[in-house]
């Protein structure tokens, strides 16, 4: 492995899977490129049929030359596992950096990791806050975060971070349509602790609005039960298109 620890600057790539998110993905790459040393953000989509392409092509050709964090647009086929190593065969960077498109970084993130990675981590992730005003949004991302200092498990809207060589070492994502997030994780758990940044990510509620919000807790939480218990990722998917 290199010693990205010694580095005086690791560098850091983003990776974003995007799906049909041409409402958000504009503001949120404008808002990305703002922070400081960023190495570049590469996203990768995985067949957008509603614009979300475009609007990406767009903002690449606008600031073309423009001395900016680079912007990269890249196709995968459909899936997560599938788009994040995609977008991570795709980068040159120290550290791989995965974001949905709909999770916010706070202030300073980008030297938080870097810092985090100085110090040894081989890997990490944010405490969540949900953008939501409901009480029991609260409650919700106090377990999400109590949990995953627990048990040394990172999902998804948690923004993982990672050294590449570590997580080419580990040959990245596995392809299952869910939970890749959770799989990753029991195996990074074997190469170090977790860095944990208490400054949180603001993870967008819409898929609890749009469920229910103690319907779509009670959802996840049985998914994840079903799956400790050794049901298949792609059974667990079918389930979660029926419940939803």
């Amino acid at each position: 492995m290199n010693d990205i620890a010694n580095a005086i600057r690791p560098s850091i790539d983003i990776i974003m899977p995007v799906l049909d998110e041409v409402v958000d993905i504009g503001p949120h790459l404008s808002q990305l490129r703002q922070h400081p040393s960023l190495n570049a953000v590469i996203v990768v989509d995985g067949g957008s049929r509603d614009g979300t392409r475009e609007v990406v092509q767009e903002l690449i050709n606008d600031d073309a030359g423009a001395g900016r964090t680079t912007v990269q647009l890249i196709n995968a086929p459909c899936g997560r596992a599938l788009q994040m190593n995609a977008g991570a065969a795709e980068s040159h960077a120290d550290v791989l950096l995965f974001l949905h498109a709909d999770t916010r970084l706070p202030t300073g993130a980008i030297e938080q990791v870097r810092e985090a990675i100085c110090r040894g981590a081989s890997w990490g992730r944010f405490d969540t806050r949900l953008d939501g005003e409901h009480g029991l949004f609260r409650a919700i991302e106090w377990f999400m975060n109590a949990r995953s200092a627990l048990t040394r498990v990172a999902t998804g809207d948690q923004a993982i971070f990672v050294r590449r060589d570590v997580f080419h070492m580990l040959d990245g994502y596995a392809p299952i349509a869910l939970m890749e997030d959770v799989e990753l994780c029991s195996r990074l758990k074997w190469v170090g602790q977790p860095a944990r940044i208490r400054a949180s990510v603001i993870a967008s509620t819409r898929r609890w609005r749009s469920g229910g919000i103690v319907r779509t807790v009670m959802l996840m939480w049985g998914l994840r039960l079903l799956y400790w218990f050794g049901v298949a990722p792609a059974r667990l998917q079918r389930f979660y298109r029926v419940a939803r």
